[in-house]
């Protein structure tokens, strides 16, 4: 290495200290104090103290010692965590105006590009238009219900792909439903059945988003003034692999774009969300949103779907007799004849039960999606400084025992009324989803989804002897799942296998439609 790099590299390190020393400074002047939490070191505060997965379990943890509301400093950027619902709902609803940017994250916006979808864009007039463009699709329960036949098509073909290959890798066969699902949704794209290109790309792409957007992960995004590193740089590799994340990003949402618009061209569109809006005959400016919109729908639920379907599958494998109520209600409302549809959901208040303890029982995003706060704030006597991250720990709040009796068993019944006068326990949706005007747009679509999943299976399927990768037998105590952005259930495998030959008969019929 030249004497001339040398003098870089040992510029870049006194720059990146002298930033450091700043922000400390920075902090301390400010009127009040943040919130308690653990001290760290200097110049580098918490960095070291917050483990790379499951870090909401340390946050839950360290809750304990420093309460619901706390705060910790990495590299000089405040982040607060909040353990409790009432801070989150004071803070996330009440001021949701204050409380609804994003962080500005560096190499997963500028660089990768991500800030132009829905997710991680900040807060402002776009982010706004974006929501309106979405609520026209995903804004309500009944706007949502329009898809229904798409839902239930691509739910019976997984059916009738499990009835085929039993033991398949359960992710690849779930991710495979819900790509197709989200896809005919925004472009009336229908995809191949194996290896289908778009399915991939959404899947690569999201994976990717998750990684590069956990706070700190990246030293850009703590100093701005790296991303002018030239990408030849030594060290600069994680510049390359932003650059070539962001070539994949922009073919995930311009791909499928043209595709609809190769389609309209031809006559042989499918409607969808793309092609109702640019049916309108939209400026640029108006199509670039519109592009940018559908593909927040493809990536925003190619992936949390996923997770809570193969919660539904593991969980319903750990608790057999939850399998066999739901069961038992199926077969009263719907009988042996048919396959259920989501019409029929609503006559089953067991199963809508089971859904919502899906969400409370394992998180999908068991930190949220960070958000931002867009001017100093105080709360309880506290300074909230601006521009501080700030989490909502879900996963402690669904786990909360003054809220959730029993927090880690998968219980149902907790959202039924019972004997004596009992009343449900608060209703996870509250809490899963997000808060305020970052609430997730697409949280009608995961409940038609998921349902419909859930019906359709346990109404044909049993479900028995999950087991790691290792073959080891799961049971409640030791089922895991993965830490990071999205949590799934860590790699298993079950027995699925029809209920009778009348439900296999079934799957067949449905194979042949």
């Amino acid at each position: 290495m030249g004497s001339s790099t040398l003098l870089t590299a040992w510029h870049v390190a006194a720059a990146v200290l002298f930033v450091l020393i700043v922000r400390t400074a920075i902090l301390r002047k400010r009127r009040g104090p943040m919130p308690p939490g653990p001290s760290g070191w200097p110049i580098i505060g918490n960095a070291l103290d917050v483990p790379t997965a499951h870090s909401w379990k340390a946050f839950a943890k360290w809750g304990e010692q420093w309460g619901d509301l706390m705060s910790i400093v990495l590299l000089g950027q405040p982040m607060v965590i909040i353990n409790s619902y009432k801070h989150a709902y004071e803070l996330l609803e009440k001021r949701s105006a204050l409380y609804s940017d994003r962080p500005h994250m560096i190499m997963a916006g500028e660089i990768v590009g991500w800030d132009q979808i829905l997710v991680l864009q900040r807060y402002g007039s776009q982010f706004r238009e974006y929501r309106r463009l979405m609520a026209r699709v995903l804004g309500s329960r009944k706007s949502v219900e329009a898809f229904t036949p798409v839902i239930e098509e691509q739910t019976s073909q997984l059916l009738v792909r499990l009835l085929r290959e039993p033991k398949s890798d359960l992710p690849s066969q779930i991710r495979k439903m819900t790509g197709a699902i989200v896809l005919m949704i925004s472009y009336g794209y229908q995809p191949q059945e194996e290896d289908d290109p778009l399915i991939k790309m959404a899947e690569e792409a999201t994976e990717q988003a998750a990684e590069v957007a956990q706070p700190g992960a990246f030293l850009v995004d703590v100093f701005p003034f790296l991303r002018y590193v030239p990408s030849w740089f030594p060290g600069a590799g994680w510049k390359r692999k932003g650059e070539a994340y962001r070539e994949n990003m922009n073919q995930m949402s311009a791909v499928p774009h043209q595709f609809v618009k190769n389609q309209m061209a031809a006559g042989t569109a499918i409607p969808s969300f793309t092609s109702a809006m640019l049916a309108d005959n939209p400026s640029p400016e108006e199509e670039y949103r519109i592009q940018m919109s559908a593909a927040s729908i493809y990536s925003g639920g190619a992936d949390t779907t996923v997770s809570a379907e193969l919660t539904f599958i593991l969980a319903m494998g750990l608790w057999p007799a939850v399998q066999r109520k739901a069961q038992a209600e199926l077969d009263d409302v719907v009988g042996h004849d048919r396959l259920p549809t989501y019409a029929d959901v609503a006559q089953m208040p067991y199963l809508n039960a089971v859904y919502l303890e899906i969400l409370r029982w394992n998180q999908v995003v068991p930190l949220g999606v960070p958000h931002a706060i867009l001017d100093d704030d105080v709360y309880e006597g506290y300074l909230i400084p601006k521009g501080s991250i700030v989490c909502v720990n879900q996963w402690k709040i669904l786990h909360d025992p003054e809220i959730y009796n029993d927090p880690f068993t998968f219980n149902p019944e907790r959202f039924l009324p019972g004997p004596n006068g009992k009343q449900p326990e608060m209703d996870p949706r509250k809490i899963a989803f997000g808060f305020g005007r970052r609430i997730c747009p697409g949280v009608h679509l995961a409940e038609v989804s998921v349902l419909t999943v859930a019906a359709m299976m346990l109404s044909v399927f049993n479900i028995s002897n999950p087991q790691n990768k290792d073959g080891i037998p799961l049971h409640p105590g030791n089922a895991e799942y993965t830490g990071g952005t999205i949590s799934h259930p860590s790699p298993f495998t079950c027995d699925i296998a029809p209920r009778s030959a009348k439900a296999k008969a079934l799957i067949l019929a449905a194979a042949r439609a």
